[in-house]
């Protein structure tokens, strides 16, 4: 492991907004934040870039950004600590455990940007029936759950367990930039990933669903 990695693990441990596998938060996140603003969560957020936005965006939310990977984490929490972004900070923890850290009924929103399509292994996938269970529990009643992807395979997928659970999307549009949607400047803010794949001509997908 480079010196430089090592280095972002060990000043991670430091950061007060980056949380490792924070389980006694679990039903205090207002502790934490210290106000009983609406929580909104990017999972699979990597170096955060959606999560700064958004907590730039609506200082009046709480926005909490997940990834397994400390390395990715340490980006975005050394940008809101030097922006005073008192409304963001990230965690460490395992998505599959969603639930192990989020009450019943503590979160708003979730936002799943861009994640791994997981080609081999569809129960790994963020939208896959599991998973979708885990965020309906953690979800405030009519809570929204967000999907922004490049991946046809993935929305295509999603798409159809939504229609396998009986969940009429709110939202759906197969090409982002094109649709009226994109007038809505949540929608305008451009991961790494995002900017990527459009440089190579893939269409952005888009679904706002409830469970």
């Amino acid at each position: 492991m480079g010196k430089n990695k090592l280095k972002k693990i060990a000043e991670t441990k430091e950061m007060a907004n980056i949380l490792e596998f924070p389980r006694e938060l679990k039903g205090k996140w207002n502790t934490h934040f210290k106000n009983d603003n609406p929580i909104v969560l990017e999972l699979a957020c990597g170096k955060g870039h959606y999560t700064l936005a958004m907590g730039r965006m609506f200082p009046n939310k709480n926005f909490i950004g997940i990834d397994i990977k400390g390395t990715r984490l340490w980006t975005g929490g050394k940008t809101a600590y030097e922006e005073g972004l008192s409304n963001v900070c990230f965690t460490r923890m395992v998505i599959e455990q969603i639930d192990e850290f989020f009450a019943p009924g503590e979160v708003d929103e979730i936002w799943i940007t861009f994640p791994d399509p997981q080609p081999k292994n569809e129960r790994r996938r963020l939208t896959h029936p599991l998973f979708l269970e885990k965020y309906k529990t953690a979800l405030k009643p009519n809570g929204w759950v967000h999907l922004k992807t490049d991946n046809t395979m993935l929305f295509e997928f999603t798409i159809g367990v939504l229609a396998g659970m009986n969940v009429k999307p709110e939202k759906v549009t197969r090409n982002l930039y094109l649709s009226d949607l994109y007038q809505d400047p949540i929608l305008q803010i451009k991961t790494y990933y995002e900017s990527l794949w459009n440089e190579q001509g893939s269409n952005i997908k888009y679904t706002k669903f409830r469970l």
